[in-house]
């Protein structure tokens, strides 16, 4: 049986979700999404305009009064309903998420999305906990409420490397705190975005609550960022592109949430366990084909272990399998487009004028040609101000380099304008206590390198942006905090009127 996606069955109607419905877009302009396993063309969209950018955020703008004034329990309701919807449809989101961005089936069905149907779940709870400070007297006259109220219209934007993750990230904490929203997938991956959104309409999300516009990011993205009813942009993606967004988003005084770029240090200490390192560099570097803002890509091996890590990582890089994102013993699928390949072969060709390419540094032959497919890859003796280690090449590249003092180490990791994520590796904990404090990254992992959850937040520090994705901080990010306070005495003639005229009565 094939187990390809049919997108065009699918979204015959279009590739726009507006008020409840699928329709087709009228910028004028195709977009063709392509499939990187193979290089053919799965599916041809009409892209949004402003004209579809426009009727979302009504769309959105005029469901928020119902959706915005359902109890806590309710939109609760609505987000189990949700979760059940989205485990009905893992099956064709899987499928679809590997046909879109070349996914191994395998990473889409254990990784993609039941973390996507988990997040449903857990938003689900957290619509119903609203926290702010008790009720009180902090005041001797009067008692002060937190009010924690939804925003608004939400415009989001999500990048192509986890299409229905980010879907999951940006929708579910904004419906969550009563808001409703407009999402803007990248052009090229639009597919789990649109599943995402009809299964939220079968789980009795009112129509215009959750919108779905596939545009481009100079048309449809800039409109909707700049877009005077939107209230709050969330946006997921590279620092130049952030800052672009930035630069719009303060035109109207929006609330902002920037998940930028990322160049993640993994710091091997020298008594660290030296094949748990190595698997989990390989793991960490490979993972989404190193398409991924948290991969590792940047291993930093105290000198005793670091010629036997070099090894290590080479000869397990090399067995990582290459293949048909659909066959379940596929390990390594292309990376999301020919361009994106070429850009992260460039990195790796100009490096070899300045550093050794240990292994791979090279695009495979036979079959997999016609793909954008790029072999697992170590590299050694950069500098560390080398554009290979200062840049993000978002591809299955890792640059390894030695130091000595765990000074050192700690400040090279440090040393990148980024802060999104990093590892620390070894036995001692008094080491990774220093490295969790002193290592600027919104995470550092422990002895292991990418495992997210749905309770803990993620975001970065520096040129990595701000603001929380998942967890009850991220719902947060979504809510206006109001305070309310009442007159206790029932006095005319306050004491601190005097302050503005007349005397102390």
């Amino acid at each position: 049986m094939d187990q390809r996606f049919d997108a065009t069955e699918r979204f015959a109607e279009g590739a726009q979700f507006i008020a409840g419905r699928l329709r087709s877009g009228s910028s004028g302009r195709t977009q063709d999404v392509v499939d990187p396993a193979t290089g053919e063309t799965v599916y041809s969209y009409e892209l949004a305009g402003a004209a579809e950018v426009d009727a979302a955020v009504d769309a959105a703008r005029q469901a928020f009064a119902e959706w915005g004034g359902a109890t806590p329990g309710e939109r609760s309701d609505t987000l189990h309903r949700f979760a059940a919807a989205l485990a009905e449809d893992a099956g064709d989101l899987a499928r679809a998420e590997s046909l879109n961005c070349g996914k191994p089936i395998k990473l889409s069905e254990e990784f993609d999305v039941p973390g996507s149907i988990d997040n449903a779940a857990f938003f689900a709870g957290a619509a119903r906990h609203l926290e702010g400070k008790a009720a009180g007297e902090y005041s001797p006259d009067h008692t002060s409420v937190i009010r924690r109220e939804p925003i608004g219209v939400v415009g989001s934007i999500a990048p192509w490397n986890y299409p229905l993750q980010m879907a999951a990230w940006k929708v579910l904490p904004a419906i969550a705190a009563g808001n409703t929203i407009v999402l803007k997938p990248a052009e090229i991956t639009p597919f789990t975005s649109l599943l995402f959104a009809q299964a939220a309409q079968r789980a009795g999300l009112p129509d215009g609550v959750l919108n779905i516009v596939s545009g481009a990011g100079r048309d449809a993205g800039e409109r909707l960022v700049g877009h005077p009813s939107v209230a709050m942009t969330s946006f997921t993606g590279s620092t130049a592109v952030g800052k672009r967004v930035a630069e719009i988003a303060t035109g109207t005084v929006k609330r902002l949430h920037l998940e930028l770029g990322g160049k993640a240090p993994f710091v091997v200490f020298d008594d660290a366990d030296l094949e748990a390192a190595v698997h989990g560099a390989v793991a960490g570097a490979l993972i989404n084909t190193g398409q991924d803002c948290t991969a590792a890509t940047r291993a930093y091996v105290q000198r005793p272990l670091y010629d036997a890590f070099v090894r290590g990582v080479a000869d397990l890089m090399a067995t990582v399998r290459l293949g048909d994102p659909f066959d379940p013993c596929t390990d390594l699928g292309p990376l999301i487009s020919h361009a994106q390949r070429d850009r992260v072969a460039g990195f790796v060709d100009r490096a070899r004028a300045y550093a050794t390419v240990v292994t791979g540094g090279e695009a495979p032959g036979g079959e997999l040609a016609k793909g954008a497919y790029y072999r697992p890859t170590l590299v050694a003796g950069a500098a560390q101000d080398s554009e290979i280690v200062q840049s993000e090449l978002f591809g299955p590249v890792l640059v390894v380099l030695p130091f000595d003092s765990d000074d050192e180490g700690i400040a090279l990791a440090n040393d990148t304008p980024y802060g999104l994520a990093a590892s620390a590796w070894s036995r001692d904990v008094y080491r990774t206590g220093r490295a969790t404090r002193e290592i600027n990254a919104g995470c550092v992992w422990v002895n292991d390198h990418i495992p997210i959850i749905s309770e803990m937040p993620h975001g970065g520090a520096k040129a990595s942006g701000f603001g929380k994705d998942m967890s009850a901080y991220s719902f947060e990010e979504y809510t206006q905090v109001k305070h309310v306070m009442y007159d206790n005495t029932a006095v005319a003639r306050k004491d601190w009127h005097r302050t503005v005229f007349g005397d102390r009565p």
